[in-house]
């Protein structure tokens, strides 16, 4: 099964459910509800306070598990669904991997003045459940060989585009297999016709989406 699925259905949910190994009770997982947004190499990216019962899980051991479910859907066991296994990597984020972050979650901009860290979920394998009856593994090496925007050059893309579309659509970011944008207030992903990473082609599909 192609990993571009697995991409698109990530960067569909902006909510999943983090499960943790727990220090109170050991050989538990510890489920958390978390908001998480994409680095330039589809590696989910959370930030997490440091009182969070979860956070001081992964301090104590980085294996996770993220479960993430199609938006939308009513039928859990029809619709689609991936599960990351991985581990959850803490680390200093770059000014530009700040910007990316307020503007996919703008109320980070106070969790930035506390005490929250960030982490980035290296992956391992992942089970996509495109529908029923179609699934399959996905191994770490496909997820490290996907097509990379450099995170300049999108940044660059974003504010030229920006400018050129109307004041209801508001970029989110972009990447070699399509858009996260606002569309009158509501999240969307447009993925593109086919992987690109060209950044003329790009520019051009982003503009498609007035």
């Amino acid at each position: 099964m192609k990993p571009d699925l697995a991409v698109s259905l990530l960067h569909r949910c902006r909510h999943a459910t983090l499960a943790t190994q727990s220090r109170q009770y050991p050989g538990y997982p510890y489920a958390s509800a978390v908001q998480f947004f994409c680095d330039e190499r589809h590696r989910p990216v959370f930030v997490v306070s440091a009182l969070a019962e979860h956070c001081k899980n992964l301090l104590a051991d980085a294996r996770v598990s993220l479960s993430l479910l199609a938006p939308g859907e009513d039928g859990a066991q029809s619709a689609p669904r991936l599960t990351m296994l991985g581990d959850a990597e803490r680390f200093d984020a770059s000014d530009a991997l700040r910007r990316r972050l307020l503007r996919y979650l703008p109320e980070a901009e106070e969790w930035l003045a506390l005490d929250f860290m960030f982490f980035r979920l290296i992956p391992k394998r992942q089970r996509l459940i495109a529908g029923l009856g179609s699934m399959a593994w996905i191994e770490d090496g496909a997820w490290t060989a996907l097509p990379v925007l450099d995170p300049d050059t999108e940044s660059a893309l974003l504010d030229e585009v920006q400018a050129a579309l109307p004041a209801s659509i508001r970029l989110l970011g972009c990447d070699c297999f399509g858009a996260d944008l606002l569309d009158r207030g509501r999240y969307r992903r447009a993925d593109w016709e086919g992987v690109s990473s060209d950044p003329a082609q790009i520019r051009e599909r982003l503009l498609r989406l007035a």
